[in-house]
């Protein structure tokens, strides 16, 4: 089997198309014992360990700037319907199947439960309700004022007229219409192929950066097994960041050499080389020197504590160290804007407001 060639490709079999041929085998064989077949096998003839292993990549999301752009393309489109459909696709997490099944009443309002859009049968034969926030609601209205009503249209499962959601002219919008806007839009935005499954990819991967729990993934996504969600889950392990944080502040105290005095670290300027404010790190100005930090540490939940607490007492002597300490935040401010660090911004300014308390209260003291 590993050497059967592929007729369609010219090359081999993949090793999935392996698996399902050798799989095909192992249930007739399998089902010809339960029914008993005379000339069914003796003995088990194929095992686990012959189907091949398969790949396991990770689900393919779109990075947030990515996302951002192609979102931008999207609202900015005037083929207004098909659009919108995708960005509804990203906002609820759903299969391309389950976006164009959606019938006009998917949407179930809940008292003190907010909006709630259900999901028809899909891939996994079951139904689901996502949770709506009011931009996906708005939505919902924009798509329902913008689709072309018309008479209903028989479901090609049940077989019952069914008014969907997306219809043009009187006919369900068809896949290749959806996947060729997707195309102009990811395009339009200066990115690559896009498929529409990746935008469901996204959702999930943006779930699991916000910390959203392996059974409600489950339950939004309509997995049917822990297996398929715990995908998105080693996307981003937290034990393995927090593992990875730890090491790193442990090798970073170990930099240097070690005299019979103590540790020693390298100067300052062997880190920054000599400009501290300006290096690309979280910074803190503290009374005997400075605090740097990497980004991906995040900011010390310590920092600057003793300024803020109700029992930190200063003195005259002390006017200009607290004077210089003042300059050096609102520097540090103004660089945290500058690279869009927002929340560290702010813990900056908080500082110097503090501090001019503090510089108010010694001066006059």
């Amino acid at each position: 089997m590993s050497r059967a060639p592929n007729t369609k490709s010219g090359g081999i079999l993949s090793p999935a198309e392996q698996a399902r041929r050798i799989l095909a085998v192992a249930n007739f064989l399998r089902e010809i014992t339960e029914w008993g077949w005379s000339d069914a096998p003796a003995r088990q003839l194929l095992f686990r360990s012959d189907i091949p292993r398969l790949p396991r990549p990770l689900p393919r999301y779109l990075p947030p700037d990515s996302d951002r752009m192609l979102a931008h393309a999207l609202l900015e489109s005037s083929n207004r319907l098909v659009a919108d459909a995708l960005l509804l696709q990203r906002a609820c997490g759903l299969r391309i199947g389950e976006l164009l099944d959606l019938e006009m009443d998917c949407v179930h309002q809940l008292s003190g439960n907010g909006a709630w859009l259900k999901v028809p049968l899909g891939k996994m034969k079951t139904e689901r309700m996502v949770p709506l926030d009011d931009d996906s609601v708005a939505l919902l209205d924009r798509i329902i004022a913008t689709r072309s009503p018309g008479q209903a249209i028989t479901h090609p499962v049940s077989g019952k007229p069914v008014q969907f959601l997306f219809t043009h002219h009187g006919t369900r919008l068809h896949v290749g219409c959806v996947r060729s806007e997707l195309d102009r839009a990811a395009a339009s935005a200066g990115l690559g192929h896009v498929t529409t499954h990746q935008l469901r990819h996204t959702y999930a991967t943006a779930l699991i950066n916000a910390g959203v729990t392996l059974q409600a993934l489950m339950s939004l996504l309509g997995h049917v097994s822990a297996e398929m969600s715990l995908r998105y889950a080693s996307l981003f392990d937290s034990t393995v960041r927090t593992e990875y944080e730890r090491a790193l502040d442990l090798a970073k105290t170990r930099i240097g050499t070690t005299t019979g005095a103590g540790r020693t670290l390298l100067p300052i300027t062997a880190v920054t080389g000599g400009n501290w404010r300006g290096t690309p790190t979280i910074k803190s100005r503290l009374a005997g020197g400075y605090c740097l930090r990497a980004p991906a540490q995040e900011a010390c939940p310590y920092a600057n504590i003793c300024e803020h607490c109700p029992s930190f007492r200063t003195e005259n002597s002390n006017l200009p160290v607290l004077q210089a300490q003042r300059k050096d935040a609102a520097l540090l401010a103004q660089d945290a804007r500058g690279r869009g660090w927002d929340s560290e911004a702010r813990r900056h300014q908080a500082l110097v407001k503090q501090l001019d308390l503090l510089i108010e209260e010694t001066g006059t003291a």
